[in-house]
């Protein structure tokens, strides 16, 4: 489906989602006064801190700072992309998406692509079962034990020899623009794959984006990937992702290792929960990735030099994801062996058992960053501080970073390492530590808030705040500003489509904030009705711009003087305060 969902249709599909229910059907809900609440979805807690509200259709954490409306919960908890979690959404209202058609140019070819490359994997595996020279592909696969079951869970199919097997049966531009066909410069055309066993790469909807196959003859590359297009990316996928969210349960950890034929051998011996980086370092998305469905990863690599290079590149990509409550570890197999042979090896039982013992990420930072380091020395234990302290400043702030840090000042022998938010220092005492000051919300702040749960109040604002705010530079002004335009141009529009208009803009995070549930609002926000409360906010507000307008007009009547429009103006505002008093 293509083309672009109206802004309106969304506004209106928030209208008539309940957040409640929607939240309610995936975590407990436990009605507190006014809204209701649960321990926190997306973080480890023992207390409630997760707060939903039915008037405003919003949820907030007040733990983990997580907030948003019925699209933004689909997006966290179910992993879901923008579009899919509308699709969800009009799906349970029963509701059609309208799609706003864009230039021909501008449309990503992403469906075809997705149907294109749905039917080349069921070629593929069609290959597999009655290609007259499949013979090398099914004894390879017998020989490494895979059961038709298990070749068939993951569509394991083959490209068969020939330069032109596709191109005869499929359009050529999409198979080109799949990355399925080469073309040389001189205009020549030719499959990608040829006499390899295929793996086809499938997103979390299980569409398929890519491929990869193994040679068969020793040639190199073993393995050969797809590249990236309109639908794949390497460093955002990984290969087994969809066959493991459609296993029972929920998985003991996630296990990543490196080659295709690893993830399909360990689920032929009864471990499903592996998945593989696609050609390419692990990275810091497929690690955010992998934590959505998890809060344990196991890498897995060979036990060579190459390995663990790449257990240490893995542990860098994973470091500025390690919140409080999430797991790594790291598993290297035994010089000679990959996942493939040692599971046949030695069974899932011991295999299962390697896994349990996985070297925890503070062993295997703290080992890898003493190789090569003599501690005895100054100089050796000065290396490891200053090696250690720039890794751990990508830590996310809690109890895991601080415990790192306490061991790295305890291995490098000095009081305390502290990272600050500009630099990591060493320090031999800890510095007095102030309470953070309450800060009284400005009036514009306070107007946001109230327009955000009631936005038709917007409607009362006059032109005279509308130039100010536009005038002003400030980003609290700029914030309200747009909140004021939207409401123009929608005037209908509820609190949640209103919030949901500032997902992909840099006021998000802000608006988040003025989000909070009623009941954490200031006492005077609960004193009076919502119209009052605006009401006495704005003039307090409209008092203040004019008091500013008069100080800049009295300056410069002190120096150049007025013009003729400036003392009318002058007057006005002097005749207002005085009929004010």
């Amino acid at each position: 489906m293509s083309g672009k969902i109206p802004q309106s249709f969304i506004d209106d599909l928030l209208a008539r989602v309940d957040i409640v229910d929607l939240i309610d059907a995936r975590v407990t809900l436990k009605k507190t006064g006014a809204n209701y609440s649960a321990r926190c979805p997306f973080h480890s807690e023992k207390t409630p801190s997760f707060t939903v509200s039915r008037e405003k259709q919003f949820y907030h954490c007040f733990g983990c700072g997580a907030h948003g409306t019925a699209i933004g919960f689909l997006m966290e908890h179910d992993r879901l992309g923008f579009v899919e979690a509308v699709e969800e959404l009009a799906a349970l209202c029963g509701l059609t998406i309208p799609r706003e058609t864009a230039p021909a140019e501008r449309v990503a070819p992403s469906h075809g692509l997705y149907e294109l490359q749905l039917q080349v994997a069921g070629y593929y595996a069609e290959q597999l079962r009655r290609h007259p020279q499949r013979a090398r592909a099914v004894d390879y696969l017998r020989q490494r034990g895979v059961s038709g079951e298990v070749a068939a869970r993951y569509g394991l199919g083959y490209a068969p020899p020939g330069w032109d097997n596709l191109g005869e049966r499929f359009e050529t531009q999409a198979l080109l623009e799949a990355g399925l066909l080469v073309e040389k410069d001189e205009g020549r055309r030719y499959d990608r794959f040829r006499d390899r066993i295929m793996f086809p790469i499938r997103d979390r909807r299980g569409r398929v984006v890519g491929f990869g196959g193994r040679v068969l003859d020793g040639s190199e590359p073993k393995y050969l990937n797809s590249p990236e297009t309109a639908v794949f990316k390497k460093r955002r996928e990984v290969y087994g992702l969809y066959e493991l969210l459609k296993s029972p349960g929920k998985p003991p950890c996630i296990l990543v290792v490196e080659g295709y034929m690893d993830v399909v051998a360990l689920a032929q011996f009864g471990i499903p929960f592996a998945v593989a980086a696609l050609g390419t370092a692990i990275s810091a998305e497929h690690v955010e990735l992998l934590f959505r469905y998890t809060s344990e990863l196991v890498f897995c690599f060979d036990g060579d030099a190459a390995g663990h290079a790449a257990g240490w590149r893995a542990m860098e990509a994973a470091l500025p994801h390690m919140r409080d409550g999430r797991q790594v570890r790291f598993l290297h197999v035994p010089q000679g062996h990959d996942p493939d042979t040692l599971v046949r090896a030695e069974g899932r039982d011991a295999f299962q058992e390697r896994i349990h013992h996985a070297t925890p990420l503070s062993d295997y930072f703290f080992k890898r960053l003493q190789s090569g380091l003599n501690l005895t020395e100054m100089e050796g234990r000065a290396g490891l501080v200053m090696r250690g302290r720039e890794l751990l400043s990508k830590l996310p702030s809690g109890v895991f970073q601080q415990m790192m840090l306490t061991n790295l000042a305890q291995q490098g022998g000095v009081a305390q390492v502290e990272i600050s938010a500009k630099s990591t220092t060493l320090i031999t005492q800890a510095a007095p530590r102030q309470a953070p000051r309450r800060m009284v919300p400005s009036l514009v702040r306070r107007i946001s808030e109230l327009i955000l749960r009631k936005p038709d109040l917007a409607l009362d604002v006059d032109e005279s705040v509308w130039a100010w705010l536009a005038d002003s530079g400030d980003d609290e002004c700029a914030f309200l500003q747009s909140l004021l335009e939207i409401v123009a141009d929608n005037p209908h529009i509820q609190p949640a489509g209103l919030l949901e208009r500032f997902r992909d803009s840099p006021h998000w995070a802000y608006a988040g904030s003025l989000s909070l549930p009623q009941d954490e609002l200031p006492e005077s926000l609960l004193s009076a009705g919502w119209g009052n409360e605006f009401a006495d906010a704005l003039q307090r507000l409209k008092e203040k711009i004019r008091r500013r307008r008069l100080d800049v007009l009295i300056a410069k009547m002190d120096g150049v003087g007025l013009t003729a429009n400036e003392r009318a103006e002058y007057l006005e505002l002097t005749s207002s305060r005085s009929g004010g008093r």
